[in-house]
């Protein structure tokens, strides 16, 4: 009797091992999906911590040119965001799948730029926009694009922080991109578009401030609050700020509203991980989602499970480039 080999698992290496990088790593390490096979990072420590991690990973670099030469078939990107499109394009190039932090690119030109390299390369490119892979984010949008709602007319968006950013190139959007809004309200402008099937944009009105004071160009605000006029007439206002004075560690919400309803998503008791949903009527609140829910590592293990299927360029990934358009819009760039 003859027998068919398994597939072999894609060899992967990870450039940048510090906090979120070393979360990724374990999770597809966990999944057997993948081989992780090298690592990257300047800083010895969080290279170290890595490979206790996956002690079968034969290769530890300082740079993506010592990862590229191992011949892998993909790499996980977790560096400082003024890092990302350079090296993301850079890997691709060399034939080589990407799946990168948020953001893929500091403005929407680095990012279309991104995505062009990965088209051109026809090579699998992921970015973790993880609250995607959320049981609470999926059945909002399922609701949303099931018309549970009825038609959506507003929308509101909120993602406050208790802290903010250890690492002072946040703080320079010459490096980060922006403040909260890139840090932050990228998630809440791709979830947005996501769950409205990306409609266009026909206004933007943002203000922007940093330590209570507005923030000019060239300062990383601390808060900022927008309006986003969509094309068909719904309106979606947008909070998102760092160090904020909320009573707790996090506020993160997400509210569509509809002719028939609203569908709501919560953050459970200040949690950065624990969420809910509820579909409302009046005064009647029907629960649909409940913590808990293990989703940290999902993005990073669904972009490793579609390389192993052999998975090549997907066009969808070109959305991010209209959320980076209006991440720019709100930056007023």
């Amino acid at each position: 009797m003859s027998s068919v080999a398994a597939p072999a698992l894609p060899r992967l290496g990870f450039l940048g091992t510090g906090w979120i990088g070393r979360l990724r790593l374990e999770a597809i390490a966990a999944s057997g999906v993948a081989d992780v096979t090298a690592l990257a990072d300047p800083d010895a420590a969080c290279l170290a911590a890595a490979a206790r991690a996956v002690p079968h990973a034969s290769l530890h670099a300082t740079d993506i040119d010592e990862l590229l030469a191992a011949g892998l078939d993909g790499i996980v990107i977790a560096t400082p965001s003024a890092l990302h499109a350079e090296q993301a394009i850079h890997a691709l190039e060399h034939g080589v799948a990407v799946f990168c932090q948020k953001p893929l690119g500091r403005t929407a030109s680095e990012t279309r730029a991104v995505v062009a390299a990965a088209a051109c390369a026809d090579r699998l490119l992921g970015v973790d926009m993880s609250y995607r892979h959320t049981a609470a984010v999926l059945a909002l949008r399922e609701r949303v694009r099931a018309g549970a709602v009825g038609p959506v007319h507003a929308v509101d968006l909120v993602f406050h922080n208790a802290y903010g950013p250890d690492k002072p190139w946040f703080l320079d959007p010459a490096l980060s991109g922006g403040g909260c809004t890139i840090d932050l309200g990228i998630h809440l402008v791709d979830l947005l578009l996501w769950a409205l099937d990306f409609p266009g944009i026909t206004g933007i009105d943002a203000r922007r401030w940093r330590a209570g004071e507005p923030a000019g160009a060239g300062v990383a605000e601390d808060l900022c609050l927008a309006t986003i006029d969509l094309a068909g007439g719904t309106v979606a206002r947008l909070a998102c700020s760092w160090f904020s004075h909320e009573g707790r560690d996090c506020v993160l919400e997400a509210t569509f509203r509809g002719r028939d309803g609203a569908v709501s998503l919560q953050n459970a008791g200040g949690s950065f991980h624990d969420f809910g949903v509820e579909l409302r009527r009046g005064t009647r609140a029907h629960a649909i989602v409940s913590p808990p829910d293990d989703w940290g590592g999902r993005a990073a293990v669904d972009w490793a499970r579609r390389l192993r299927a052999g998975a090549r360029f997907d066009p969808a990934i070109q959305r991010l480039v209209d959320v980076a358009g209006v991440l720019d819009g709100m930056l007023e760039r």
